[in-house]
């Protein structure tokens, strides 16, 4: 089954997909009113069958916690939370360690979190 991770943040969103268990990264996405417009062509481009959205703790996963069940209203398909503490700093990691341009951090590691909390999840 192929499948979406979602590093949600107040601004930026950070997309995974999984195709028979190879992770792939797509780019970051701005948190506006097109979101939802955005997610589902990508569930339909990707034939998403399950998401997985990182949550962390305190206020933000509230706050977090409104958009996952505000995306289950609107999308059919199952969605879990999935606990992403420090995958951003495991993302971090591995941008250091691919030796990616500063230029591209903002741009990248949203995504690569989703990645790695789509990573916890498959393996």
């Amino acid at each position: 089954m192929n499948c979406l991770a979602i590093d949600y943040g107040s601004k930026r969103i950070g997309l995974a997909y999984s195709i028979d268990g190879l992770i792939s990264t797509l780019p970051m996405v701005k948190n506006d009113k097109h979101l939802l417009n955005t997610l589902q062509q990508l569930i339909i481009d990707h034939k998403i069958g399950k998401i997985y959205i990182g949550i962390s703790e305190g206020k933000f996963a509230l706050i977090t916690q409104k958009f996952v069940d505000y995306l289950r209203s609107v999308v059919k398909l199952p969605i879990e939370t999935v606990e992403e503490a420090i995958s951003t700093l495991e993302a971090e990691d591995i941008f250091r360690d691919n030796k990616k341009k500063s230029k591209d951090y903002k741009k990248k590691i949203d995504s690569i979190a989703a990645a790695v909390i789509l990573n916890r999840v498959i393996n």
